[in-house]
């Protein structure tokens, strides 16, 4: 009986995310150790094995590295966490405990967010120029499981505090203009939407380092990243970034 692949085995376990398909360029890597887990709890021979698949297996997060390199990348990358954990359990028969990291400070928090088209309806945006309103930039695509079943939190959202200041920005990761205008005129969306039809190489948010989606960011009323992950709690954070002072002019 044949093996299952860690990524066999890690995709039972994936919700909330989706992400680009593992790429087939994934380099071979030399990693010594993997972030948050002590490797002097197994044999000698297995954390050899660990370490040389850990080092030739890709992360499924669209990163094209390896699950090491991506797990020393980036330690907050829920794919790589769920991957290594699979591929411990395949080698070594143990569940491990393995939290994600807490994040790091983001150099982008605080900054301003430079994100300008026309959306489909032929409207020019810029968000740099919507100081005073809280803005919510909405990765997302028709496809995605999860980001259809977040849009009622947004429309709540947009509903109750639009009328207060409450913007929202979309940025769709669709290849089909047609079914992202369908949908957007199903589901009455009438925020503005971001399409090139280049799907997860969409332009913006390839320049903006999204691996994975929903992602969903907050600009404050200074024109400045507020939040990275605007998802939980999205109404309250909302509500507390509109009760901040705008800026001087408007």
């Amino acid at each position: 009986m044949k093996k299952l692949s860690i990524l066999s085995i890690a995709a039972v376990l994936l919700v909330g995310i989706v992400a680009p398909q593992a790429q087939t360029e994934t380099k071979l890597t030399d990693y010594k150790g993997i972030p948050s887990i002590d490797l002097s709890q197994f044999t000698e021979e297995q954390q050899v094995t660990i370490l040389k698949r850990a080092n030739a297996e890709g992360c499924d997060c669209g990163c094209k590295m390896t699950v090491a390199e991506c797990r020393n990348d980036d330690q907050t990358c829920g794919k790589s966490i769920v991957l290594v954990k699979a591929l411990i359990k395949d080698i070594t028969g143990k569940d491990i405990e393995l939290a994600a990291a807490k994040p790091k400070a983001d150099d982008r928090v605080g900054k301003p967010v430079d994100i300008k088209f026309t959306s489909i309806d032929g409207k020019k945006i810029d968000v740099s120029k919507m100081k005073g309103k809280v803005v919510l930039i909405d990765f997302w695509a028709t496809w995605c499981g999860p980001c259809v079943a977040e849009l009622p939190n947004v429309k709540r959202a947009y509903d109750k505090l639009h009328s207060k200041g409450f913007e929202i920005v979309g940025i769709s990761l669709d290849s089909k203009e047609s079914a992202l205008r369908r949908f957007v005129k199903k589901e009455k969306m009438p925020w503005p939407q971001y399409f090139d039809g280049k799907g997860w190489k969409n332009s913006i948010s390839t320049a903006h380092g999204i691996r994975s989606i929903p992602a969903m960011w907050l600009v404050d009323k200074q024109g400045n990243l507020a939040d990275l992950n605007a998802r939980p709690n999205l109404v309250g954070k909302v509500e507390e970034l509109l009760g901040a002072p705008s800026p001087e002019g408007n």
